[in-house]
C-alpha cells in the first residue's frame, strides 16, 4: 500500500464529503420545510424574520430559526445580513416553492430519502444477488417519484417532446389511441389527455396501488372520459393498433426490456411510433462522471438495478445505459428506425418505428 498523501487531493475530498454531508443532513429540512409551508410563505410573504415567519407558519420560532440557517448555508434561501431576515429569490422560489414550477425538486429529495430506507435489504442483496421490486419499497418513494419527474414532464412534453416526432402532435389533436406503459400515477398519461381531448389514453402498470392512484388523479383533472388505467405488465398489457405508445423513464427499469419492446411492437398500428424517455447519460462510463450522472447511478444503484433483477431475465441495463445499449434493446426486438428525437440535461427522447 503506498503510504504517501498528497495533503491536497485529501483536503480536497474532504471538502467534497463535507458538501455531501450537508446535503444529506438537509434533505429531511427540505420536506419539513415545503410540509410547513415555510418556503411557500418565503414566497408569498417577501423577506422576514424567523419570528415572523413561525407566526405565518404556527410553528416556533427556535425551530424555524435553525432551519433557515440551514437553508441559507446551502444557498436554498438568502440571509439578509442587515435586516436579520431571510428570503426566497425568484430562482429558488421555482426550486422549492411552486410545484407546479419545470425546476421543482423537491421530489427529488423525497426520493432520494424513500429510497434510501431499503439500505439494509439492499446490502443484504449486494451479496445474494437478488433484486428488490418496485412494490418492495416504501411508498414514499412512489410519490417522490411522481414529483421528481413531474416537473420534467410538465415543462416538456407537450411543448418540445410530442413536437420533436413528425406527425405526433397532428394525430394526436385529431384524435387516436394511445399506451403509457410503466405509467405510475399517470403524470405523462393525464398531461397528455388534457392537451389532446380527441385522442383516447390507456396508461398500464404492473403496481395495483399506482393504478387506483392514477384513476382518482384522471377523475380529480377532469379527463376520466379521455384517460383509464389499468394493471398490466409491459410485455402483457392489452390492445393492438396503436398509432402512439409511450414508455418514460421506465424501460431501464424493466427485467426484459427487450421482450417488452417485441410486446410494443406487436401493438403498434403499421405506421406507428413508439417514444421512449430515458435518464440522459453517454455510452462510456467516463461521459457520466458529472452531477447528473452521479445522481443516476445513485438512483440506479438502489432502485433500477434491482427492480430489473428482481424480474425475469433481470438484464439490469441500469439508469446510465446510453443510446448505443438503447438501440441494441430496441431494434433487437424487431423496430427499424430508431433515433434520438430530442434531449434536455435530464432526458433523452427516443423515436422509434416498425
Amino acid at each position: 500500500m503506498n503510504t504517501s498523501i498528497n495533503e491536497d487531493s485529501l483536503n480536497a475530498l474532504l471538502g467534497r464529503v463535507i458538501v455531501d454531508v450537508g446535503a444529506v443532513s438537509n434533505a429531511p429540512l427540505v420536506l419539513i420545510g415545503e410540509q410547513l409551508g415555510l418556503y411557500k410563505t418565503l414566497d408569498e410573504h417577501g423577506a422576514q424574520t424567523p419570528t415572523e415567519l413561525a407566526e405565518r407558519t404556527g410553528t416556533r420560532e427556535r425551530y424555524v430559526r435553525e432551519w433557515l440557517n440551514a437553508q441559507a448555508a446551502s444557498g436554498y434561501v438568502d440571509y439578509l445580513a442587515d435586516s436579520g431576515r431571510y428570503r426566497l429569490t425568484p430562482e429558488q422560489a421555482l426550486v422549492f416553492a411552486d410545484a407546479d414550477s419545470a425546476a421543482f425538486m423537491v421530489g427529488a429529495f423525497e426520493t432520494t430519502l424513500a429510497a434510501g430506507r431499503i439500505a439494509g435489504r439492499l446490502a443484504d442483496a449486494f451479496v445474494s444477488g437478488e433484486g428488490i421490486g418496485w412494490h418492495e419499497h416504501d411508498h414514499a418513494l412512489f410519490h417522490g417519484i411522481e414529483r421528481f419527474f413531474r416537473p420534467g414532464y410538465v415543462g416538456n412534453l407537450i411543448q418540445h417532446w410530442i413536437p420533436a416526432i413528425e406527425g405526433l402532435a397532428d394525430t394526436l389533436a385529431r384524435g387516436t389511441r394511445v399506451a403509457d406503459i410503466g405509467c405510475g400515477h399517470g403524470v405523462s398519461t393525464i398531461l397528455m389527455a388534457q392537451a389532446y381531448p380527441n385522442s383516447e389514453f390507456v396508461g398500464f402498470d404492473y403496481h395495483a396501488a399506482s393504478v387506483a392512484e392514477a384513476n382518482k388523479r384522471a377523475a380529480d383533472a377532469g379527463v376520466a372520459a379521455n384517460c383509464r388505467f389499468e394493471v398490466a405488465g409491459a410485455k402483457d398489457f392489452l390492445g393492438r393498433g396503436y398509432d402512439f405508445v409511450a414508455v418514460f423513464d421506465a424501460l431501464h427499469d424493466m427485467g426484459d426490456p427487450v421482450g417488452a419492446s417485441r410486446h410494443v411492437l406487436a401493438s403498434l398500428a403499421p405506421e406507428g411510433v413508439w417514444m421512449i424517455v430515458e435518464p440522459y447519460a453517454g455510452d462510456r462510463v467516463e461521459e457520466n462522471l458529472n452531477p447528473v450522472g452521479r445522481a443516476y447511478y445513485a438512483g440506479s444503484t438502489l432502485i433500477c438495478t434491482p427492480c430489473s433483477l428482481a424480474q425475469e431475465v433481470g438484464l439490469a441495463l441500469g439508469a446510465q445505459a446510453g443510446e448505443a445499449r438503447m438501440r441494441e434493446v430496441v431494434t433487437g426486438a424487431g423496430f427499424t428506425r430508431f433515433r434520438r428525437a430530442t434531449q434536455t440535461p435530464f432526458n433523452l427522447v427516443y423515436e422509434a418505428r416498425p
